[in-house]
């Protein structure tokens, strides 16, 4: 199981984002799957961040993930839309589309059901898409459908104020 810091609120890792974007003067978008839009909520519950969030993506369906973000169809067939792939192809896709300087792309299984043998609940990618390039990062959380996507959103803001 994926750990991150958990002892900080993510209110106070959403603020320090907007302080670190704001400074070095970069815009972010997101795309989010299984999180639903918890990150751009997130990010938009602090003051200003019209200063530095663009907009967001929730790309539930894989057709959204093809049409308004370009990620490819092949790879949806070959990987399903859960793998490194398409949380690098969000990311980029939404950093494109909506033209932010960082996009972050979340694809995963919130739970209870939908999980596999191979792809069980709680695996997430996430995706940063940045002027530097392109990461991702895979989690295995055990919680819950609502703290699978709390873990989420938390980790795609360390990942950020990893930048």
């Amino acid at each position: 199981m994926s750990t991150e810091r958990v002892d900080r609120p993510i209110s106070s890792r959403a603020e320090e984002l907007g302080s670190r974007l704001r400074a070095r003067g970069w815009s972010l978008a997101t795309a989010e799957s299984c999180t639903g839009g918890g990150l751009s909520d997130a990010i938009t519950d602090v003051a200003g961040s019209s200063d530095y969030f663009l907009g967001g993506v929730v790309s539930y369906s894989n057709s959204v993930k093809e049409s308004m973000l370009g990620v490819d169809p092949a790879v949806l067939a070959a990987q399903g839309a859960v793998s490194e792939l398409v949380a690098a192809q969000m990311a980029e896709g939404v950093r494109r589309t909506i033209g932010a300087d960082v996009g972050v792309g979340i694809t995963g299984v919130a739970g209870p059901g939908g999980g596999t043998a191979e792809k069980p609940v709680g695996l997430v990618f996430i995706g940063v898409a940045a002027p530097t390039g392109t990461k991702v990062r895979r989690y295995q959380w055990g919680g819950d459908r609502v703290a699978n996507k709390r873990h989420s959103v938390a980790a795609a803001l360390e990942m950020l104020l990893s930048l």
